[in-house]
């Protein structure tokens, strides 16, 4: 895409159900880029507690977004779907992959509650939306990124999120 940087390290955030895995799926498609789910990394043990029901603690994200830094450091040229919901996760990716550009979608709690209501194979319940919508903190007006409206259909969220890319390089 003309304006958008060939080495650069993209993060689609947000709160469960909000689309994280499906548009930035299609965003790194787009762009020739590699896509990873930085849930795919979380230890096993995060895993069995938020599908118990149990909201993870800072404790219990510290090795996992650090986990998450280090597959954006080592890969320019990847999207990587992560919740980063507080701004002190976010300033670890950061600190371990440099400059990041955060792509925040955001949708209504009743539309992303039945968004995770209606999939069967991904381990958050629904009960940890509150949780999650709580511990949310949107990206500050220094932190290089964009917010966008869930909406709308994936693909054109992801047409969407280009334009806005484009022009913030053009």
């Amino acid at each position: 895409m003309a304006g958008t940087p060939a080495q650069e390290r993209i993060v689609v955030m947000g709160v469960a159900g909000c689309g994280k895995t499906v548009v930035g799926g299609l965003l790194a498609s787009k762009l020739g880029y590699r896509f990873v789910d930085a849930d795919d990394l979380h230890p096993a043990a995060n895993v069995t507690k938020m599908a118990g029901g149990t909201p993870l603690d800072d404790d219990d994200r510290w090795p996992w977004l650090d986990a998450v830094g280090g597959t954006l450091a080592q890969c320019p040229g990847i999207v990587v779907a992560c919740s980063a919901l507080k701004r002190a996760y976010r300033d670890r990716l950061r600190t371990r992959a440099g400059d990041i550009t955060f792509v925040h979608l955001v949708g209504s709690p009743e539309l992303l509650a039945r968004r995770i209501a209606s999939r069967s194979e991904h381990f958050m319940p629904t009960s940890l939306l509150e949780s999650q919508l709580r511990t949310l903190e949107p990206l500050d007006a220094n932190e290089h990124g964009t917010e966008v409206d869930v909406t709308p259909p994936p693909p054109i969220l992801v047409n969407e999120v280009l334009e806005t890319l484009g022009s913030a390089h053009g």
